[in-house]
């Protein structure tokens, strides 16, 4: 099976402006019908360095995608950067630069004199037209290699890549595999207690086992090729069955399925009421709270009445529905460490919560710590109850 490279160009990639989300995109893509990615990269407005790039990429991979530098301006040096790799010159085609003034009628724009640069090729590229964008993608195939160039706005690389490219790549090279994922989402344990416990299975090569860390959950993910998804699946159950018998009492979902998701779902079927106490300082974190409807009310520690230190829960643990109490406390200025209780009917459950990941990402981490506890104790009583 053909293995393929991406390379998104930009300099404003490079600086941090923007983000790219081509590279996930056409990973995505490209797995699904059984191609390979080994190497990514990313390179800025420079006509050498890409020729470069491309040249080595070329050489490790059969099919070389690049996103952006198709536009018409100086900085957009793709179309010759991709000509230089061949040796070849870049030549006017008629037909695309009049589907580029057709583009721009529709916009209701007039294009300006170096929006002809867009038609612009190299002599031995067969060109792609563009129907949602003024600038034309087009391809390079010799002796078994692909280039592919695509515009590096996103919905018109999207478009182009699902309506020619994956076509196209399936017809060169006679794509007859397909590559699905599972992902296993867990809460409530580490990424290296995890790996203690699946070590075996991340040694396999089809399907494949790797762990994503998140802040407060870790993801794991089945990956198989195969013939058709039926096949991959056959691959893909046998070991997600093993790894749920090792980490089931972790894991809230699957694929799709989020943390948030679920807790709402579960305390809308319960038809439980959370409220949150918190002497915390974190303003943002509790305006996001705010947000979720799974809290019903937040309220500050300072403002409740106390019963030596600790809120007093009876106040509001009396509804008619069932409630959750859960008090939020910050225990450490120098570090993110905080202590956790939550009291449903006669279930108590304390915890002590230390982050010691970036700050950027302590208010998710102290997000999904809450709802996962949030999750565990409605288990935790239902399992009592019988």
């Amino acid at each position: 099976m053909p293995s393929a490279e991406i390379i998104a160009i930009g300099t404003e990639l490079l600086l941090g402006e923007i983000s790219d989300t081509n590279t996930a995109f056409i990973a995505k893509a490209l797995n699904h019908i059984g191609i390979d990615i080994y190497h990514t990269s990313m390179v800025g407005d420079n006509q050498a360095r890409i020729t470069n790039q491309i040249k080595q990429s070329i050489k490790r991979a059969e099919i070389v995608i690049t996103t952006g530098g198709l536009g018409p301006t100086v900085d957009d040096p793709t179309r010759q950067a991709v000509a230089d790799v061949y040796g070849e010159k870049l030549i006017f085609h008629e037909h695309l630069w009049k589907q580029i003034l057709s583009r721009f009628k529709a916009f209701n724009r007039i294009p300006t004199d170096n929006n002809k640069k867009q038609a612009f090729i190299p002599q031995n590229a067969i060109p792609i037209e563009n129907p949602v964008g003024t600038a034309p993608a087009f391809y390079v195939s010799e002796k078994n290699k692909t280039i592919i160039c695509l515009p590096g706005v996103p919905a018109e690389m999207e478009y182009l890549l699902n309506n020619n490219i994956i076509h196209l790549l399936k017809k060169t090279y006679t794509l007859k595999s397909t590559t699905i994922s599972r992902i296993i989402h867990t809460a409530g344990i580490g990424e290296s207690r995890i790996d203690e416990l699946i070590g075996d299975y991340e040694r396999l090569e089809n399907p494949s086992v790797g762990i994503t860390a998140k802040p407060g959950q870790v993801d794991i993910r089945v990956t198989a090729k195969a013939s058709n998804q039926s096949q991959a699946r056959s691959l893909i159950a046998p070991i997600e069955k093993n790894i749920l018998e090792k980490v089931s009492e972790y894991v809230y979902g699957f694929d799709q399925e989020t943390l948030y998701g679920v807790v709402s779902r579960l305390t809308e079927k319960e038809n439980i009421h959370v409220i949150l106490f918190h002497d915390i300082k974190k303003t943002d974190l509790i305006s996001n709270l705010n947000k979720k409807d799974i809290f019903k009310e937040i309220r500050e520690f300072s403002s409740m009445d106390q019963q030596g230190n600790k809120p007093d829960y009876s106040l509001y643990n009396n509804s008619k529905r069932p409630t959750i109490a859960i008090y939020l406390k910050e225990c450490s200025n120098q570090k993110s460490n905080y202590q956790l209780t939550i009291i449903y009917g006669q279930n108590v459950n304390r915890k002590e919560l230390r982050f010691g990941g970036h700050n950027i990402l302590v208010d998710t981490w102290i997000e999904n710590n809450l709802l996962n506890s949030i999750r565990e104790i409605i288990i935790q009583k239902k399992v009592n109850d019988g």
